[in-house]
């Protein structure tokens, strides 16, 4: 049994003890040169490795699963080698296949990852278009690629879709243009709320809500998530470049596979359509139907409220949302995911997005909502929006842009979670 140990540590012990010597230092040589391999692209590449990975989900699956199979292959082939034949059976060989369920356990649900994952990969993020046809026989290499082209901001629209089985279609109640610095990471949020009327839309009803674009443009023969997507962008002055949207009730079961979110609430908040219950002013771990209600709810508050708790919200999923978590509750988030989850942001940009995310996590990340009395949702100043814009966006000398951000974290934090 110590042999047997030995050899799923360092394949070939058993081997050689055993008088095999050729057999086994050949294993030995190839489990040596498969870690020496592993290591090397794991300390060379740790920071881009999600993206390496991301880009070989497939590859990765199937690797994975033919290292378990051949690792517990030697595992059993050590023990039929030392062990003798009257105690090949019984406690001992459960011993063994213990030995092997240890080793093919972990790759094996690493397999089963790395499968998932592609699977929300395909049907979710939209698939690239065809690579044209080189003309130039001998193609030129970029030796250090910008992903980004030279662009210096990258704007994604984050969408909360309310549908509800009384009435059709989608409700977009949450929209957000998250503008990201590709060099720094440094984001801002712009927010824009539900109500603003004279939405700058051809043929759009003047009296119409911000809120019902999406679903106007599907039901007139366009895609509504490309109409939201150019109109907010007229309204901010910004060209927006992708656009992820959740339906409510799916970000709802995000938290619970995350096993619920903590949330420290200011004022009482009304739970449920009939005034069910009360979510009281505090600190309370919440189930995904009750960070769903403190999210969506205007029952004795308003539109600018609510909005400021769904970026409360935001804040703290993003927070908590630590890898463990993530792991426990995977395959649930991931069904989910791909049952009410829709995107524009093509496949070949997650590697991208991937390595751009610990910039962003680190750096600055500011918010503007335009709710009154900053603006009048009945009648809006869409050159002051953009102006607003516009002055967010352009970097200021040090000493201004510090009490600017002072400044903003200020608001921030005082009205995140009213």
């Amino acid at each position: 049994m110590a042999l047997t140990l030995a050899s799923a540590f360092l394949w070939g012990v058993a081997h050689i003890w055993a008088g095999r010597t050729r057999t086994g230092l050949t294993l030995a040589a190839v489990y040596l040169l498969v870690v020496s391999a592993v290591v090397t692209v794991v300390s060379n590449a740790w920071s881009h490795l999600p993206s390496l990975l991301l880009d070989r989900l497939d590859t990765a699956s199937a690797a994975a699963v033919a290292v378990a199979v051949v690792w517990a292959a030697v595992i059993v082939w050590s023990w039929l080698v030392v062990a003798p034949r009257r105690v090949r059976l019984g406690p001992p060989l459960i011993a063994v296949a213990g030995l092997c369920a240890l080793v093919v356990a972990p790759l094996g649900y690493a397999s089963r990852v790395a499968y998932v994952s592609n699977e929300v990969v395909t049907s979710v993020f939209a698939a690239d278009a065809p690579e044209p046809v080189p003309q130039a026989l001998t193609p030129v290499v970029d030796p250090d690629p910008d992903p980004w082209a030279g662009k210096e901001r990258l704007n994604v629209l984050l969408v909360g879709a309310d549908s509800a089985p009384d009435r059709p279609g989608a409700r977009t109640d949450s929209m957000t243009v998250a503008s990201v610095d590709t060099r720094t990471g440094e984001s801002v949020l712009f927010s824009l709320p539900r109500n603003l009327q004279n939405v700058p839309v051809d043929d759009y009803p003047s009296a119409a809500l911000l809120n019902e674009v999406f679903q106007w443009g599907e039901d007139h023969g366009d895609s509504g998530a490309d109409l939201l997507k150019s109109t907010i962008g007229d309204i901010l002055g910004l060209d927006v470049d992708y656009y992820a949207m959740v339906d409510m009730k799916g970000f709802a079961q995000i938290i619970n596979a995350m096993g619920g979110v903590t949330i420290t609430v200011k004022n009482d908040i009304v739970f449920g359509a009939y005034r069910e219950g009360l979510i009281k002013a505090g600190t309370h771990h919440m189930n995904g139907t009750q960070a769903l209600w403190f999210g969506r709810s205007r029952t004795d508050s308003d539109d600018y409220q609510r909005m400021g708790r769904q970026k409360c919200l935001l804040n703290a999923v993003a927070d908590q949302a630590d890898p463990l978590k993530v792991l426990r509750g995977f395959e649930r988030i991931a069904d989910v995911t791909k049952r009410f989850v829709s995107t524009d942001i093509p496949r070949s940009l997650l590697p991208d997005l991937i390595d751009l995310a610990p910039k962003v996590k680190g750096a600055d990340i500011k918010s503007l909502q335009f709710v009154p009395p900053l603006i009048r949702t009945g009648n809006p100043d869409w050159d002051l929006i953009r102006s607003k814009v516009h002055d967010e966006l352009t970097p200021r000398p040090v000493a201004a842009s510090a009490k600017a951000k002072a400044k903003t974290k200020a608001v921030d934090l005082d009205a995140s979670c009213a």
